[in-house]
C-alpha cells in the first residue's frame, strides 16, 4: 500500500480511495493525532488501513458466527505490532515467574460462601479511580499495582486517592522493575512495602522513564505491609478473592491484535495462559446472556468499553487471567 501511495502516477483518487481518506482524516481528528511530516502521515495511514482491514475481516467472521467477539478501531490504529508489543510491558512467563506467599484457596472459598455473590463491580462501590492512560510507555505493571492499592486504601479508610504510577516507574528499579520496558508486579509491591507511595497529585505521570526519582517520604499517602498471590490458574479462587478482598492485580496474554482492538466480551482462542504480556486490574465479574465474564480495567477511555474489558470467565483460565494474580495487604 505504501509503495502504491508513493509511486502511483494517478492524479485522481477513486471513490474508494476518497472514502478511506475521509475515514483516515476523521480518525485523526477524533483522537487529536497529527504528523509533522507528510511521509510520516502516509506511512501511518498505510498501517492504519492494514489494521482497519484486519478488523473488518475479523468482524465479518463474527457476523457469520465464526468468531465469538467483535473488534473496533480505536486510537491505537496506527501502531505496528512491534509498537504494540512495546506497550504491553509485563514480561512474565507464568511457569517461571518468581512468586511470593499464596493465600489459601480454601479460606477464600469459605469467606466467599458467606456471600455467594453472582455479580461484583467495584467501579460502582467507590474502589476504582478514573481510567488512566499509560501513554506510549510499557508501564502497565505500575497501573495494575496502584489500582489494587487504591482499592484497599478505600476499603480501609473510605478515601479514594489516585496513587502515583510515575513514583513506581522512577523509583522502583532497584527492586527489579524496568520502567517503560516492563516489570513483574510483585517487584513493584516490594518497593511500596519498603518505601510507601505518593499520590498522583504530588507525583504526576509523565510516561517516560528517563527522569530521576523524586520520591519524598513525607508526602507518602499509601503504605502496605505485604501481598499475597492467588493460587496459580485457579479461577474459582480468583473469583472468591475479588468478591471478598477487592480489585486484584493480574496479568494476561494481550499479545494479539484482537486485544488491542477489543470491542465485546473477549475470548481469544490463541491466548496462552503462560505467556503473560500485559498487566491490568481485575475489578469485578458478571454475566450476560448466560456468558460469565471478568471485568478488567485497562487504559485510555477510548479503548474497549470506556477503558475496560469484559473477558470470558469459564474456568479455563482465559488468557492466563489467574496465572499471576496478587493483592496488597495494608
Amino acid at each position: 500500500m505504501l509503495s502504491v501511495l508513493l509511486c502511483s502516477p494517478q492524479t485522481v483518487l477513486s471513490e474508494s480511495d476518497e472514502a478511506v481518506l475521509t475515514e483516515w482524516q476523521i480518525w485523526k481528528r477524533s483522537h487529536g493525532i497529527n504528523y509533522d511530516e507528510l511521509q510520516d502521515d502516509m506511512q501511518r495511514r498505510a498501517i492504519w488501513e492494514d489494521n482497519k482491514r484486519n478488523i473488518e475481516d475479523h468482524n465479518q467472521g463474527f457476523l457469520m458466527g465464526r468468531r465469538s467477539f467483535a473488534m473496533a478501531m480505536n486510537k491505537y490504529g496506527d501502531l505496528t505490532r512491534q509498537e504494540y508489543q512495546n506497550l504491553q510491558g509485563a514480561m512474565i512467563n507464568a511457569r517461571f515467574a518468581a512468586r511470593g506467599r499464596e493465600v489459601s484457596a480454601r479460606r477464600l472459598r469459605y469467606n466467599a460462601k458467606k456471600r455467594e455473590t453472582r455479580f461484583v463491580d467495584y467501579r460502582n462501590m467507590g474502589y476504582v479511580t478514573e481510567v488512566k492512560d499509560q501513554g506510549y510507555c510499557g508501564s502497565c505493571w505500575a497501573f495494575s499495582t496502584t489500582g489494587a492499592i487504591e482499592g484497599q486504601l478505600y476499603k480501609n479508610t473510605g478515601q479514594l486517592v489516585s496513587l502515583s504510577e510515575q513514583n513506581l516507574v522512577d523509583c522502583s528499579k532497584p527492586y527489579g522493575t524496568s520502567g517503560c520496558s516492563g516489570a513483574w508486579m510483585a517487584n513493584a509491591y516490594d518497593y511500596v512495602i519498603s518505601n510507601g507511595l505518593q499520590a498522583t497529585d504530588t507525583y504526576p505521570y509523565t510516561s517516560v522513564d528517563t527522569q530521576p526519582c523524586f520520591y519524598d517520604s513525607r508526602l507518602a499517602v499509601a503504605h502496605i505491609r505485604d501481598y499475597r498471590f492467588i493460587p496459580r490458574g485457579d479461577e474459582q479462587a480468583l473469583a472468591d478473592a475479588v468478591a471478598t478482598i477487592g480489585p486484584i492485580t493480574v496479568a494476561v496474554d494481550a499479545d494479539h491484535a484482537s486485544f488491542l482492538f477489543y470491542s465485546s466480551i473477549y475470548d481469544e482462542p490463541s491466548c496462552n495462559p503462560d505467556h503473560l504480556s500485559h498487566a491490568v486490574l481485575l475489578v469485578g465479574y458478571g454475566s450476560e446472556d448466560g456468558q460469565d465474564y471478568w471485568i478488567l480495567k485497562n487504559w485510555g477511555s477510548s479503548w474497549g468499553e470506556g477503558g475496560y474489558m469484559r473477558m470470558v470467565r469459564n474456568g479455563r483460565n482465559t488468557c492466563g487471567v489467574a496465572s499471576y494474580a496478587l493483592y496488597p495487604i495494608l
